[in-house]
Parts: C-alpha cells; sequence; structure tokens
C-alpha cells in the first residue's frame, strides 16, 4: 500500500529535522498532544521520530561489542588514541564504574528510545485511525513498529547489562519499576511484545520489493529478533532455546514472514542499492542528503585509513581526513611471525579459504561499485596533475604500507620487520592493522556517494542462527549445507570443493570453525561480543595481547556511576564497585 512507501520518506524528513545528540532532549516539550496531531503526517513524524533515534544510537552498541572482542582494535598511531586508556580499557576488559563514555551511553540512549516508544504508543492509543485518513490495519501497524522497536532497544540493553529496569509507559510511571528486574522478566516481555505484534505488521510480499518497506518493522524483522533473543538465550536466562529459535529461523527462510533471498554478491547488503536487495530484512533508510550514521557516527566512518579520501578520490565527504579509530586485530608480531592464537588473527581467518573475493584490495570500480573489503599495502592514488601519488600518515612525513600487525614501522621497508616479537595497544603508529570498508566509499563523481542505508538484519544472520542450533543439535550435514549456502558466493568455483563444508566439500566443520565462521560473515557487524560469551570464549579467551578475564563478570557492563547517583533505587551489576 502506498501509505507504508509514504512512510519511508516520512523517516528520512524527520531526520532532517530532529537531532539526535541532545542527550537530554525532552520529547513534544512546547507542544501538547492534544494540540501536536492535526494531519496524517503529524502522526507519521511522531511515529518515526524514535526511530531516527535508534539508527543514531547504533554507535555505542558498536563500539561495546567489537572493541571488546578479538576481531577489532585501537591502537595508538603516532601518539594519538590512547585517550586515557578507555580503548584500552575496553581491550583488556578492565572497564570500571567510572569510565561513562559508550556503556553510559548504551544505557541512556536505549532508555532515550524506549520512553520515545512509549510516548508514540499511548498518544496512538488515544486517537482515531479515521480522523486521520488510516485504515485500523495500518493504525495497528503503526504502533506494532514502534512495540517492535521498543523491544529491540530491551535487547540491547539484556545483551549489554542484563539487570535493567522495565518500563512500559510515559505518562504513567507507576507502570515502570524503579529498580532493576530479573533478566527473565526482560526477556519475557522481548518475547511477548515480538509475538504479539507479528501478526500486525505487514508482509515482504514479493523479491526486489524491498526499498517500499525499508525503514519499517515487518513480519520477517520481528521474528528475526525472536531468533536472536532464542539463540542467546542459555547467556541472558541460562534456558536453552535452541529448539525454539530452530522453528522461527526455518520459518523465516520457508517465507512464512515474507520473501527474502541471499544475494549473489557479499557486498549488494551494504551497498548504495542496498534498499533493492532481497538479503536485507530490516534496515534503516540512510543518504547523505539526510541521515547516514553508520557512516558520520562512529560505526563505520573510522575504519579506513587517515587521509583515504586521497585514495577513494573524496573531497566533499572527506572520508579518513580524520585520525582512524578502527583496525583489524593483527596476524602477525612486529617481527613478521606469525602469531598463534585461536581467536582474534582476523584476516588469517580470512585466509584460511583460498580465493575470498572479500580479501582483494578494496578499490572503487566506477558505475557505483567496488570491490574488497580490506585496505592494506601501498595506497596509490592520482593528483591533480595526473601524477602517481602514495597516501601518507597525518602527523608523521611517511607513505603509508599498512601491515596485519601493530608497531611503529613508519617509513620502514616493506621487506623488513621490527625486532620486538611483541606488541600492545600502544605500540602501533598508521600502518598498524589491516583496515576495511564494509559500506563503500565511493568517489565525488558517483552520483551514489554516501547513499547506503544500514543494515541491522539481514538474511545471512538468520541461516547462520538455524546451522548453529542444528551444529548443537548433532545435524552436522545440514549445518553444512545451509552454511554453504551463503559461503559459496565469496569464493571462486574452482575452489569450491576446498572450501565448502563437508559433505558439499572438503571443509571440516566444527564448533570452533562455526565461531570463526560468524566472523567472517559478520565481520565488524557489532555482534562480536555476544558471539564468544554464547560460545564460552569472551572471558577465558585469549587473542594477540589480551589474556583471559580473572572471571566472568565482565560478560555485563557495569552500571555507570553518574546513572547510579541518578537513580538510587539501582543496584549495580555483580562484580563491580558500587
Amino acid at each position: 500500500m502506498k501509505i507504508f512507501k509514504y512512510l519511508v520518506a516520512a523517516a528520512l524528513s524527520v531526520a532532517t529535522l530532529t537531532g539526535c545528540t541532545d542527550l537530554d532532549e525532552t520529547l513534544y516539550d512546547q507542544v501538547g498532544t492534544q494540540n501536536y496531531y492535526n494531519t496524517k503526517m503529524d502522526v507519521i513524524r511522531a511515529t518515526f521520530r524514535p526511530f531516527e533515534h535508534a539508527f543514531w544510537s547504533i554507535q555505542s552498541r558498536h563500539v561495546l561489542n567489537e572493541l571488546s572482542a578479538d576481531q577489532l582494535i585501537t591502537p595508538t598511531r603516532d601518539g594519538w588514541w590512547d585517550d586515557g586508556g578507555k580503548w584500552r580499557r575496553l581491550h583488556y576488559h578492565e572497564w570500571n564504574v567510572e569510565d561513562g563514555g559508550d556503556a553510559q551511553t548504551e544505557w541512556n540512549g536505549c532508555f532515550q528510545g524506549i520512553m520515545q516508544a512509549n510516548y508514540v504508543i499511548e498518544d496512538l492509543n488515544t486517537l482515531s485511525p479515521e480522523k486521520f485518513g488510516f485504515s485500523q490495519a495500518e493504525f495497528d501497524n503503526l504502533k506494532a513498529q514502534c512495540r517492535v522497536l521498543r523491544a529491540w532497544f530491551y535487547l540491547r540493553l539484556l545483551d549489554a547489562f542484563r539487570n535493567v529496569p522495565l518500563a512500559v509507559s510515559y505518562n504513567d510511571v507507576s507502570l515502570n519499576t524503579e529498580t532493576q528486574v530479573e533478566p527473565k522478566k526482560i526477556f519475557d516481555f522481548i518475547e511477548s511484545e515480538l509475538k504479539e505484534t507479528i501478526p500486525l505488521l505487514i508482509e515482504k510480499s514479493s523479491l526486489g520489493s524491498n526499498s517500499t518497506i525499508q525503514g519499517q518493522w515487518t513480519k520477517a524483522s520481528a521474528a528475526a529478533l525472536l531468533v536472536r533473543l532464542y539463540l542467546n538465550a542459555k547467556v541472558y536466562v541460562g534456558e536453552e532455546r535452541y529448539d525454539d529459535c530452530a522453528v522461527i529461523a526455518q520459518k523465516i527462510l520457508d517465507g512464512e514472514y515474507g520473501k527474502y533471498a541471499i544475494s549473489d554478491r557479499w557486498d549488494a547488503a551494504f551497498d548504495w542499492d542496498n534498499d533493492n536487495c532481497d538479503e536485507v530484512i530490516f534496515g534503516f533508510p540512510a543518504d547523505a542528503g539526510y541521515t547516514y550514521w553508520q557512516y558520520q557516527g562512529d560505526t563505520y566512518w573510522w575504519t579506513v585509513p587517515a587521509r583515504a579520501r586521497y585514495y577513494f578520490n573524496d573531497s566533499k565527504c572527506k572520508a579518513g581526513d580524520h585520525n582512524t579509530k578502527y583496525a583489524a586485530s593483527p596476524s602477525y608480531a612486529p617481527n613478521g611471525e606469525l602469531l598463534n592464537y585461536q581467536l582474534g588473527m582476523t584476516v588469517q581467518k580470512f585466509r584460511k579459504y583460498p580465493g575470498d573475493v572479500r580479501m582483494k584490495l578494496y578499490r572503487n570500480l566506477g558505475d557505483s561499485r567496488r570491490e574488497g573489503m580490506f585496505i592494506y599495502g601501498y595506497l596509490e592514488y592520482k593528483d591533480e596533475n595526473g601524477a602517481t601519488k602514495r597516501v601518507k600518515a597525518p602527523e608523521v612525513d611517511y607513505e603509508l604500507y599498512i601491515r596485519d600487525a601493530v608497531g611503529k614501522f613508519q617509513g620502514l621497508d616493506p621487506n623488513k620487520w621490527l625486532t620486538a616479537s611483541t606488541s600492545t595497544l600502544r605500540d602501533g603508529d598508521h600502518n598498524s592493522g589491516w583496515h576495511f570498508a564494509k559500506y563503500p566509499f565511493y568517489s565525488d563523481d558517483d552520483v551514489h556517494q554516501m547513499e547506503s542505508d544500514y543494515t541491522e538484519i539481514r538474511l545471512p544472520e538468520v541461516i547462520y542462527s538455524l546451522a548453529e542450533c542444528k551444529l548443537r543439535q548433532g545435524k552436522k550435514a545440514e549445518a553444512a549445507r545451509l552454511l554453504n549456502s551463503v559461503r559459496r558466493r565469496n569464493y571462486p568455483a574452482e575452489n569450491l570443493q576446498e572450501v565448502l563444508y563437508v559433505p558439499e566439500g572438503n571443509a571440516e566443520l566444527d564448533m570452533d570453525e562455526m565461531l570463526d565462521e560468524w566472523g567472517r560473515e559478520f565481520f565488524a557487524e557489532s555482534r562480536r561480543r555476544i558471539d564468544l560469551i554464547r560460545f564460552g570464549k569472551f572471558s577465558s579467551g585469549t587473542w594477540w595481547d589480551k589474556t583471559p578475564d580473572a572471571d566472568s563478570h565482565t560478560e555485563i557492563f557495569p552500571i555507570m556511576r553518574s546513572i547510579l547517583n541518578a537513580n538510587r533505587s539501582l543496584h549495580q551489576n555483580p562484580g563491580y564497585n558500587d
């Protein structure tokens, strides 16, 4: 129905009118509810206000879930990026209640989104759909979407903190808890909200029709949140729900909640036209002229080398024209010796299977297409006079030669290595760690520069979740076939026998390999921490310079001091000082 396409456009327009950087904002503080809703557009704008906030909020989740895990690091670079040790504390699991930062932003940002959703839900409950030109089904859909968004926020809180208050009303605070409830109550709330709303949501009825509903919660995307919830139930509440996870995942794959399909390109779900990609189950609409938080915020903007804009031929958005934050965890010691860890060693995990197209050096091909995901070695470009140049570091005058190692290499010949056999986060420079571009950074002359929507849920997550459930059930062949249905697109035909899992190929699948494959397919997609926890590796594992934690209390984050001070009814999470 046309209304739903209209909603997406409205969501984008709202993004230009309301920002999300003010964490102390008060909703509708100038206009009362009874005076605010006068037109259909008023209803639409109010409904999609929490969605813009949700898009903005992905940044803190990304930092917490990736920098605390084994695949991404933030090394110092010629003296930059130590920031009082905050990134080191994330890396070494040494955070504390005084840190504030992203753990505090995640708590505040999620609860702000929850209360925004509560406000809209309660407002819509007082309005008549006919008055604004909606059918009852369309109006129920709007309310259901806000409920799913609220459940999405609560799932993030459950994942990060486990023990959180339950707030279901903006207007009647007596319905909310002052202190935390047990995780099972949050789990049950999320589960019931998703189950109740699925019948009220729209369904993607055909392939190639995603663009008309991008940015909206659908039957399939709500069901996919159930898959996330059930897959991690043992972690969240101590109850295995793998069977339930498998049932819902299979229903999604069978098309019971809408029509989706795996793309034949790994990057299709991240490219400028991913609003038409049938692999995307839920995405936040983005555009350089409106909102693109995955680019302009802390999610993917700082993943490319400093001064990468010269390599990209980008003077408009100036991607990489800054000091770079993220890199892949190293596979080599600074003396050139290959490390030997089960975890981390990101690039080597990709190299395990030959021919992986994601391993190509990232470059723009023209006509709004690119190849490769990683950025490494020398980065050559043509200057304004047509001369071939190499990208240089921003603070010290040396040409970048980006290595799969952390050290102070600076202008060292690529064929040479340092003498040190070990390194830490504090030992880096701008050559330390391969960079990556999961979303494309197109050039100035590309009309689709910075146009990619942000993909929150894609079909491979459902497939991999089902495969893991099958593997835990001892059904290795079924798990292998599921994984192979996605993996085969990443390798040339002549390599498939070697890279596909048995029985379709020769590669062996076990639980360690399952974890590695989660890391390859969902590299830098804000989920690595929970995967490590579910496999029992987060607090006990070793990677690069990270040693095991003293115990498992670091599997959830503390409630920050400022939050405890603001609400004396809250209590600190176990293992942390009040």
